[in-house]
């Protein structure tokens, strides 16, 4: 009974009292579905709103995004983190583009084959393009059928995850699962929040478990605690006349492709003297100059916390650096290439662009 009534009152509810406004809902093109869910991942709707309308603006068809130059695609892409995201979507659409014509494939395996896809999104692509019975399960939907149904079993778990994908799956209208996906995201998008949910609001209040229980602090629950690493960057922005050295992060760790000046990781945060010290600095061929403490920036990750210092050492001329990797750039030809969000905020403070 609960479940029937839960799927009724939800789909009454988004059909005449949910006023959420987003340009993709209602969205049929695959490619822009397709491009508003991998923004989203691991985004809120309303940071990820500005980066949609400018990359359909940019790159209104999947065509247009696989030819673009990957500078120009990761510069649209600055701030807005995790950054292997859009990697595997450039990757995505340039095998779209060149392997299936530039068409989406239509059905759900064939979507969640494409790289840098789950189920999530692929159920996502599905429902809202091409109107498939497909259940999306996220964190607004963990929350919400966790609170409403009173189900204590982690979400990060195996057993919860499968618990959780089998009542999405049976709680779906498949009559218009694009509307009833819609619905419950946007029912713990705004309704039902991690914090100080907004009950009085909320359509199926009447039988919710968490509601009645007194239980909407203590669920969903998670087994896994987040473990956070702290790492310490040092960059050395060398300026040599109108140019500053810069390189492209490698891959295999945070901001893969992401330019940043010299870099100097330590374990702990270090002063000018102390910076002086380390073998990265000493095989630079400049004797003595004089490094000067620029300030910092903290950044949160999901795993870590990157304390950033930044100090400025100004040399006479250009100078060969011990790796060839990087390259010595013009001051106002900076705004070309993409950063790291840390290094973009003190290059903007100090009216590098």
């Amino acid at each position: 009974m609960n479940k029937k009534y839960f799927t009724k009152e939800l789909v009454r509810w988004h059909a005449h009292v949910n006023m959420r406004s987003l340009p993709w809902k209602e969205e049929k093109d695959a490619y822009k579905i397709w491009l508003s869910e991998i923004i989203l991942q691991q985004t809120r709707a309303q940071q990820g709103l500005p980066y949609y309308l400018k990359f359909v603006e940019a790159y209104p068809s999947v065509k247009k995004l696989a030819r673009a130059e990957e500078e120009s695609v990761y510069r649209l892409w600055q701030g807005l983190g995790y950054y292997n995201r859009c990697k595997n979507m450039l990757a995505t659409a340039r095998y779209i583009a060149e392997e299936l014509g530039g068409k989406f494939p239509k059905e759900y395996e064939g979507i969640l084959a494409l790289k840098g896809i789950g189920p999530y999104t692929a159920a996502a692509i599905a429902s809202f393009a091409y109107g498939l019975p497909y259940a999306v399960v996220d964190g607004n939907v963990y929350r919400v059928l966790s609170r409403y149904f009173g189900i204590d079993t982690p979400i990060d778990s195996t057993e919860g995850k499968r618990v959780f994908a089998e009542l999405a799956d049976e709680l779906l209208d498949k009559s218009d699962s694009g509307g009833y996906n819609q619905a419950i995201m946007d029912l713990g998008a705004t309704v039902c929040t991690p914090q100080n949910p907004n009950c009085g609001e909320c359509p199926v209040q009447k039988h919710c478990v968490a509601y009645k229980q007194g239980l909407i602090g203590e669920l969903p629950v998670k087994s896994k605690k987040l473990k956070v690493r702290k790492r310490y960057f040092h960059y050395i922005l060398l300026h040599a006349a109108d140019t500053l050295w810069i390189h492209k992060r490698s891959a295999g760790d945070i901001w893969e492709n992401l330019h940043e000046p010299l870099l100097v990781e330590h374990t702990s945060q270090l002063d000018s003297k102390e910076l002086q010290k380390q073998e990265a600095y000493l095989l630079l061929p400049i004797g003595k100059q004089v490094l000067t403490f620029e300030g910092s920036l903290s950044q949160k990750l999901t795993h870590q916390t990157v304390e950033s210092r930044f100090f400025s050492l100004h040399l006479d001329k250009a100078i060969q650096m011990p790796e060839n990797a990087g390259k010595w750039v013009k001051i106002k030809e900076l705004k070309k290439y993409a950063f790291p969000k840390t290094v973009l905020s003190f290059l903007e403070k100090k009216l590098y662009f």
